[in-house]
């Protein structure tokens, strides 16, 4: 099953520590090889943003960022498991390294479970 997680970092959104971005980088390149990372990367909270909103058949486009703080997401991964154990034990192990926050990991609706 393929799913897309996502993550919102709490507190302070600033760069990572070296010793972060060792660890971090690390467990990538090991998730690469394990094929279960196939894409993954970082959001710039400070960057501009654009919104495209539709509401009641009307298109508006503004330019940000609006986003608030607690709203924001620090980065993506796609990633293929084949039980639902192998996705906590790997999300599990990303959360320990990035730190406070929260993963939302959901399945891309394109292959079951096993696949």
């Amino acid at each position: 099953m393929r799913v897309l997680a996502l993550w919102y970092p709490e507190g302070d959104i600033s760069a990572p520590t070296q010793d972060t971005m060792q660890k971090m980088g690390a467990f990538i390149q090991e998730a690469v090889e394990a094929g279960v990372l196939l894409d993954t990367g970082g959001w710039n909270p400070d960057a501009a943003a654009t919104v495209i909103t539709r509401k009641k058949g009307n298109v508006v486009v503004k330019d940000g960022p609006y986003t608030e703080a607690k709203e924001v997401i620090g980065g993506y991964a796609v990633m293929r498991f084949t039980s639902q154990a192998d996705l906590v034990a790997w999300s599990t192990r990303f959360v320990n390294i990035a730190g406070d926050g929260r993963s939302v990991v959901r399945a891309i609706a394109d292959e079951p479970m096993g696949h």
